[in-house]
Order: C-alpha cells, then structure tokens, then sequence
C-alpha cells in the first residue's frame, strides 16, 4: 500500500486522466454535460500535476476549471443543443429543391414545375436558356418567379 501511495504522489497525473475518462463514461450515459465539465477540470487537474504542480495546484486547477465549465460553458452548450433546426417555410422552402422545365426558360419567359406546382422561371445565367423536359436546381426565387440552373448530367460509365 505504501509503494501504491509513493507511485501516485509521483504520478499523480495518471490518477487525474483516469478520472478524467471516468466521469467522460458516466457523461455518456447521462447525456446532461455536467460530468463532462467535471472531466475537463480532471484534465486540468491532470496537465497541472503533469507540469510538476503538485496535489494543491493541480486541484485548484481542477476545480476552477470545473466551475468555469459548469458557469460559463455547459449554459451555451446546452442552448445549443437544444435549439431546434431551423424549419424552412414557404418559398425558402423551395431553395435547392429541383425541378422540371415545362416551357423554355429564357431571360424572358419560362415556366418549370417544382413540388407539383408551376412557377414562371429565368435562367439564374441570364445569358442562358433551357429547354422543356429539361431538370433544373432552383437557385433562388424572387417574388413568383424561380431563378433556376440546369442540373448537370452525370458522365456515364460505359
């Protein structure tokens, strides 16, 4: 037992990263963040035993960093998280979405389907046109009208 206690006040960093890795595992199964900013103030703990600290620097280490996580950090990761997606509606809705040209889109007309409704369109390049039948990427859209581009056809393989 005294060899084991000699070891770890000479090694001290190794009992900091296992603790480390041990509060990093019950984080999994938490899945709450608390733990895992209790880790980072064990790596903290950890590095400053590393550098020659000693018991009383590398706690203090650990513990200002812990709070440090918990205050300042974990609030921002959890808002984060639990923002959800941004839900796109309406005509942004259609913004990559593809298409198929029903009446040639020239700089002056053009209609295309897109999503089972038909939108008067331009080519996105106005020096461009493209022809019925024809698959488009809907680039943008500005008012009613849907700023296409031709989708680009895949080389064959044989």
């Amino acid at each position: 037992m005294g060899n084991l206690l000699q070891w770890l006040g000479e090694h001290l960093w190794v009992a900091w990263f296992v603790i480390a890795g041990a509060l990093a595992a019950v984080e999994l199964l938490t899945l709450d963040l608390v733990f895992l900013m209790l880790a980072a103030g064990a790596v903290a703990g950890g590095l400053a035993a590393l550098i020659g600290g000693g018991p009383v620097l590398s706690i203090a280490a650990a513990v200002v960093t812990a709070f440090a996580m918990l205050g300042a950090v974990r609030p921002i990761a959890l808002r984060h998280l639990k923002t959800p997606p941004a839900i796109r509606t309406g005509v942004s809705a259609l913004i990559g979405k593809t298409g198929v040209v029903v009446e040639q889109v020239t700089a002056n007309s053009g209609m295309v389907k897109i999503g089972g409704e038909v939108w008067t369109a331009r080519p996105y390049d106005e020096h461009s046109s493209i022809e019925a039948g024809k698959t488009v990427d809907v680039l943008s859209i500005e008012g009613a009208t849907a700023y296409v581009h031709e989708v680009e056809k895949p080389l064959s393989a044989g």
